[in-house]
């Protein structure tokens, strides 16, 4: 259990995948404009994270490994990742067409967004079980919201703040996205019991 705990607080805290990672900074930057539209893109990475890390566990461990498959592992995991995006995509365009609209380009990306294919190639390198990979990959999108609805929240509050014109925009959120990186390196010392 104390395993499990480890492996939740750190994907959402001290290595966190956007914060201390940096991985999956293009969908953080683009869609963390509004807290409605980063929290549906988190959502929707909480979902890809675990599900993929559910599915390519078995795919691993009773297919590509024992058939010394080892190097087509990216590839499969790729082919898994753009399976459920594609599920996600229909999903939304059906339930929830604002958010879709709202998301646009980014959703696809998801396929293409390393913090995802990050997470389960990690769960093969450090030799997960199907728990802790689970584990991992959800708690891994949790961290992922965590990050983009903060960031979300302080792009949000500086649209009406008065900064130099030569930071309006993008640097500004650049130099958000460095400070709360700068925050989130305080859990690294973070040690459970």
């Amino acid at each position: 259990m104390t395993q499990i705990l480890a492996i939740a607080l750190g994907a959402v805290l001290v290595n966190n995948f956007i914060l201390s990672q940096f991985l999956g900074i293009c969908p953080f930057m683009g869609v963390s404009k509004k807290i409605d539209t980063a929290l549906g893109m988190g959502m929707a990475v909480i979902f890809v994270m675990g599900v993929a890390s559910a599915v390519n566990y078995p795919i691993n461990k009773y297919l590509l490994l024992p058939n010394d498959l080892i190097f087509m592992q990216t590839v499969t995991y790729i082919l898994v990742i753009a399976s459920l995006v594609q599920f996600v995509e229909m999903f939304l365009q059906k339930a929830v067409p604002s958010l879709y609209e709202a998301l646009g380009v980014y959703l696809p990306l998801i396929t293409t967004n390393c913090a995802v294919l990050g997470v389960v190639l990690q769960n093969t390198q450090k030799t997960y079980n199907f728990i802790e990979s689970v584990t991992y990959g959800v708690t891994g999108g949790i961290g992922f919201l965590v990050a983009i609805v903060l960031f979300a929240s302080i792009r949000e509050r500086l649209e009406f703040a008065v900064c130099p014109k030569s930071f309006e925009g993008f640097p500004i959120a650049l130099v958000t996205a460095s400070l709360l990186a700068l925050a989130f390196m305080g859990f690294s010392g973070l040690k459970i019991w």
